[in-house]
């Protein structure tokens, strides 16, 4: 049986990839399109070759629809979720969850009242080189962990191809941060757990009304400190991680995002830097993970736990900035 999934909204930059991965899936495909914006929604429904349909409710109604994909603006994901899950409808959504951890943690009650599939776009926690990271800490390979450095930034606003609507701190709920900085949030929490505090510095150097430049540091109750830094002003700067503890250094990144690994764990001693390429497997996309666990086939790797993390620690981020200080990080209920 084929997995129908209807597409709400092509407002997210991504909406076109998620919709291809869902027609690629072997089970699966868009059956219908929804979109707040009309002439968007018709645009997109004529270039996947299905419907548009106007009234969500009416979507939600319809008992052939499976789950929903949701690229709506982040400011209508509460009212979107609550209201599939509330229809039984398995979710995928674009990060973050929410833009406040009250509103996630509605749609996460939501969900979990309903019993329906959830899964959120994490694509970092699948790549080979973060699963090495994972798995090098696991191992003891860096000994007492001490420093997280990540950066993921691109020239969305100054190169001009990033959709004004995105630009927008109305719908999106913030810019840089909230959008290409999840990476580096998710990654933190994986990687070194849930801090205490977020202290963050933003900026705006492109004239947009949204933060196009920032950083966020992650402070932690034994001393360690996570540093995830974005951006949409910069041209080809490549996504780094930096892992660093009393006994190693892990270097994730550069122009051939290489993984290099100096330890005293290692048998020369931590004498000098190896090029590690004996990877774990990497995960399969995110929404490949959502319908096959829907079709029962598959496992989700991170669910509203990670989802109800994420947008705590942005919550947190975006407090810091508009205070000046830092932000204590709102504990998540399980």
């Amino acid at each position: 049986m084929t997995i129908r999934i209807a597409a709400l909204s092509a407002w997210h930059v991504h909406a076109d990839e998620y919709a291809r991965q869902v027609n690629r899936h072997a089970g699966a495909q868009i059956a219908v399109v929804w979109d707040d914006d009309a002439a968007r929604g018709r645009s997109w429904a004529e270039k996947l070759g299905v419907p548009f349909v106007a009234e969500l409710g009416q979507i939600l109604a319809d008992p052939s629809i499976d789950g929903v994909l949701v690229c709506s603006s982040t400011r209508s994901h509460p009212e979107v979720m609550v209201a599939a899950a509330s229809a039984g409808k398995h979710i995928f959504t674009e990060k973050v969850l929410a833009i406040t951890l009250a509103e996630a943690e509605r749609i996460a009650a939501a969900v979990r009242t309903a019993g329906v599939r959830f899964a959120i776009s994490m694509p970092h926690r699948c790549n080979a080189n973060n699963r090495y990271a994972h798995q090098a800490i696991a191992r003891g390979l860096l000994g007492r962990l001490a420093s997280f450095r990540f950066r993921n930034s691109h020239n969305g606003a100054t190169g001009g191809w990033l959709p004004a609507h995105f630009l927008d701190p109305v719908p999106s709920g913030g810019g840089a941060m909230i959008d290409l900085g999840c990476h580096g949030m998710y990654l933190a929490a994986w990687l070194f757990g849930m801090p205490e505090r977020v202290t963050s510095v933003f900026t705006k150097r492109s004239g947009v009304a949204v933060d196009d430049l920032g950083i966020s540091v992650l402070g932690y109750a034994d001393g360690r400190i996570a540093s995830n830094e974005t951006g949409f002003v910069t041209f080809a700067t490549p996504c780094s991680l930096e892992l660093a503890g009393d006994l190693g250094c892990l270097v994730i990144g550069g122009p051939d995002q290489s993984v290099r690994l100096r330890s005293k764990q290692l048998d020369d001693g931590g004498k000098g830097w190896h090029t590690i390429t004996d990877l774990p497997p990497a995960l399969p996309h995110p929404v490949d993970q959502w319908l096959d666990a829907i079709a029962g086939t598959g496992t989700i790797h991170f669910g509203l736990s990670e989802a109800l993390e994420l947008s705590a620690l942005m919550d947190a981020a975006y407090a810091s900035w508009r205070s000046g200080a830092g932000a204590v990080v709102q504990l998540v209920r399980r």
